[in-house]
């Protein structure tokens, strides 16, 4: 038996104006064949994949497609989606016939002229694989699925968690239900269901005994004992993408049992939209963040969330909208904030450790948002942002952010780096010297996965209404492709789900 195996990962957040090209995904780690698999055994849902695999009392051939990875950021352009697909196409289409495909995808990959990339690189794996071969793919829980995602594959497995902890677990997830497909006779049918809504990120913590996001994973998770569910999924959707088909989804695959598919795709749906209040929040106001931040670090750290210059959400990552209350108090332990600017990277690595630097920092990679800030900075520490990233989005998972800096105002350090990463992780604190668990306040640019790393240690957490491309306030600016009605833009008095069959 032989199974091929791929990945193809990148959100877009269409608000961010850098575009994503083949240079952000080969910067990430662009992998071919054998050398997939052997760098991959261990690393996020293609460790899940092969690790499962490798388990099967008879072992299938491993075949390795492409894994084609870039961080979250601004829309790709049309001629890196003809390079994506042509990369995942052309490998599946120079091997032998296989029995099966795994892909580990995102499911909100848009391009200039593609809004939906999964869906016609599915379509046309489809196309080379025939009708009988099984095609299952994970996604994340951010995804945005559609229509065409849902008819080319033949089981989605979603993420379960945010933060998203379970990708490892979510790549055994699909090994198992295509094991069950090709050694067991299961014959999958599956229901969809778009739910015309979008909620924010920020309260969306499945990790929180008293969120609805928790309680959505218990169902679901039940939902998969069931010895008809092949896998369950609710899709909460990236929220800063504007496109034709943008919408939260549940997606339901049984074993042959197309009424038991419908009820509960229908149930799931219905009741994530009685619910969407739920999902909105309060966030603070940055003065008065920092302010309580300065007054409550006496006992430890306090983490500001920063989602809307979430590098994890595809903003890019040098809004100055925080760090210049930061620099207005005399901190007593560091207080740490990023940027990314690699053009302030190559002029601290001309002016050399010690200097004296005085010139604007941040506000140029999305002016619309937020503006340079001129300070004089220390420069204290050059270091190669790499480092391994386990918890939010990976297991064992490598980063690179690239030629990097750490300055100083005061107190107050920030870390910049060549290129957007997990601006959230302690690891790369750590790499730049520093100590995240000690500070006074550490700026987290992530909307809710950076709990998974400091709600147990920060002593308080804030969650700070700032300016990005990745807002919890979404609704307010300008779309212009997405469906309408759609919730919150508009007050929608009446909707039913109506669950169809793929």
């Amino acid at each position: 038996m032989r199974i091929a195996i791929g990945q193809l990962w990148q959100e877009t957040n269409t608000f961010n104006p850098l575009p994503t090209t083949r240079r952000d995904f080969e910067a990430f780690g662009v992998l071919r064949g054998a050398e997939l698999v052997a760098q991959m055994a261990d690393v996020n849902e293609l460790g899940g994949f092969i690790q499962s695999l490798r388990r099967w009392p008879e072992q299938p051939e491993i075949v390795g497609l492409v894994r084609l990875p870039a961080w979250p950021g601004g829309a790709a352009t049309h001629e890196t989606f003809e390079w994506l697909r042509d990369e995942l196409v052309g490998a599946l289409r120079a091997q032998p016939p296989v029995d099966a495909v795994l892909l580990a995808l995102h499911g909100a990959l848009t391009a200039v002229g593609a809004p939906d990339v999964e869906g016609p690189i599915l379509e046309a794996v489809r196309q080379i694989v025939g009708p009988a071969v099984p095609i299952v793919a994970t996604l994340d829980l951010h995804c945005n699925i559609t229509r065409q995602m849902v008819q080319n594959a033949n089981v989605l497995v979603p993420f379960h968690t945010v933060p998203h902890i379970d990708v490892v677990e979510t790549g055994e997830r699909g090994a198992a239900v295509l094991h069950r497909i090709l050694c067991e006779g299961a014959r999958p049918v599956r229901a969809f269901q778009k739910v015309p809504m979008v909620v924010p990120a920020e309260w969306a913590n499945t990790q929180d005994p008293a969120s609805i996001s928790s309680t959505f994973r218990k169902q679901i998770e039940q939902l998969e004992t069931h010895p008809k569910v092949l896998s369950a999924g609710l899709a909460t959707v990236q929220p800063w993408l504007d496109i034709p088909e943008l919408g939260s989804a549940v997606v339901i695959a049984t074993d042959n049992d197309p009424e038991l598919a419908k009820r509960e795709c229908a149930r799931l749906a219905a009741q994530l939209w009685e619910q969407r209040r739920d999902y909105m929040g309060d966030l603070m106001p940055v003065e008065a963040a920092v302010h309580e931040a300065f007054r409550d670090q006496a006992g430890g750290l306090v983490v500001l969330g920063d989602g809307a210059d979430s590098t994890n959400s595809g903003s890019t990552g040098d809004s100055t909208c925080i760090l210049r209350e930061l620099v207005k108090y005399e901190w007593p332990r560091p207080a740490l904030v990023s940027l990314v600017s690699p053009e302030v990277v190559a002029e601290a690595t001309r002016l050399g450790i010690g200097a004296q630097r005085t010139g604007p920092l941040g506000g140029v990679r999305a002016p619309r948002f937020s503006q340079p800030i001129v300070l004089t900075t220390e420069v204290v520490r050059f270091f190669d942002a790499r480092f391994v990233l386990s918890g939010h989005l990976g297991k064992n998972l490598r980063c690179d952010l690239g030629p990097s800096v750490v300055l100083r105002h005061g107190n107050v350090h920030m870390v910049v780096t060549s290129r957007p990463g997990p601006h959230f992780a302690p690891k790369m604190f750590e790499e730049a010297g520093l100590r995240p668990f000690e500070a006074s306040v550490l700026v987290a640019k992530s909307p809710c996965g950076f709990r998974a790393a400091y709600q147990e240690k920060a002593k308080r957490i804030i969650v700070v209404q700032s300016t990005g491309c990745a807002p919890a306030d979404f609704w307010r600016y300008d779309y212009r492709e997405i469906p309408r009605p759609l919730w919150p833009w508009d007050e929608i008095e009446t909707w039913a789900p109506g669950p169809t069959l793929a």
